[in-house]
């Protein structure tokens, strides 16, 4: 390898590693490694269970992308996620004859409400979008317990679980359907004019307000499709898990996880959401490779923590002086 050829190849892999290209090997990673330790895992029905258990996260993960890329947080998501499940639970108790379209929608457009005052709280009354989406947390936790006194009421019928647990065209999962959609929709919206405002707005809030962004909109529009993401992952979770006061528990930080994994910088600017996506169906397999090999589930929280202090680090590593020192030559240090 000649003097020239080797900062260039070292270039390369820097940029690797600011980009989504580690969690992709990663994925690759785990996906063999769980054909290995489990030879039946790669059936198609196997397989396509695997992807409906991590579809909810995934949709969380492509709406918590909205919200981190544009500098912001939403750790409301896993508390809209409980609401919504009670909720349609509640509805259908008092309304047994309503049809599963209409409650989606109702769900939907309620976890659209959850985020519009989140942002609305975030970028005009100047509050942290972390304390205001903690907030909203609590108050949406405090409510669901105070409903429902803490067990909740009533059941789903078969006809709203079937988008959760059942196929389409008898083979295909309706949550995998969904998490497809989801995800072409969310690469379409970031490829668009709108995407490019929220890199903008998280790259540099002054200079995106100067060249005629408006940042408050972009902001609130994020925080609204984060809430029908997780309004959306909310049907799937009934669907296949059915009624808990404890249905989202802990979704926020493995959404949140699963976003830094696939290497969007916290702080916003930078990130794909193809590669937060994969983040999320890395994180499910790394679960259910420790739970093939007999680790305890308690531990899933402890995983999570060192993913995200490990990721975070790896993003707030100097590359650029690291890439300044490759490029310099051995005779231009000698000089």
């Amino acid at each position: 390898m000649t003097t020239a050829q080797a900062p260039a190849k070292g270039r390369r892999v820097l940029r690797a590693l600011t980009t989504g290209t580690p969690v992709y090997l990663l994925l690759a990673v785990l996906l063999t490694a769980l054909a290995l330790t489990d030879p039946g895992f790669y059936e198609p029905d196997r397989f396509l269970a695997f992807v409906k258990r991590a579809a909810p996260l995934v949709i969380l993960a492509a709406g918590q992308y909205l919200v981190i890329v544009c500098g912001e947080f939403d750790l409301s998501v896993g508390a809209i996620v409980t609401a919504g499940v009670v909720v349609a639970a509640e509805l259908y108790g008092s309304f047994p004859a309503a049809p599963w379209p209409l409650v989606t929608v109702v769900l939907l457009l309620a976890g659209a409400l959850a985020g519009l005052v989140s942002g609305l709280i975030t970028t005009l009354l100047r509050v942290p979008s972390f304390i205001t989406t903690l907030g909203m947390m609590l108050i949406l936790e405090g409510a669901v317990f105070f409903w429902t006194g803490g067990s909740p009421h009533g059941a789903l019928p078969a006809e709203f679980r079937r988008l959760g647990r059942g196929t389409a065209f008898g083979w295909l999962p309706w949550a995998v359907l969904a998490c497809v959609v989801a995800g072409l929709l969310a690469v379409r919206l970031m490829r668009s004019d709108f995407g490019r405002t929220l890199l903008a707005t998280g790259d540099s809030e002054r200079a995106a307000a100067l060249a005629g962004v408006r940042v408050a909109r972009a902001r609130t529009i994020a925080f609204v499709l984060s809430g029908i993401a997780a309004a959306l992952a909310a049907v799937l979770v009934g669907g296949f898990s059915g009624v808990s006061a404890q249905a989202g528990r802990g979704y926020e930080f493995e959404a949140i996880t699963a976003v830094v994994l696939g290497g969007v910088v916290l702080g916003g600017g930078r990130g794909s959401v193809v590669a937060a996506m994969a983040g999320a169906f890395s994180l499910q397999a790394l679960f259910t490779l420790l739970n093939l090999q007999g680790v305890s589930g308690a531990l899933e929280s402890t995983v999570q923590g060192v993913i995200v202090i490990a990721a975070v680090a790896l993003g707030a590593a100097d590359w650029s002086r690291l890439r300044r020192r490759g490029t310099e030559s051995p005779g231009a240090k000698a000089s």
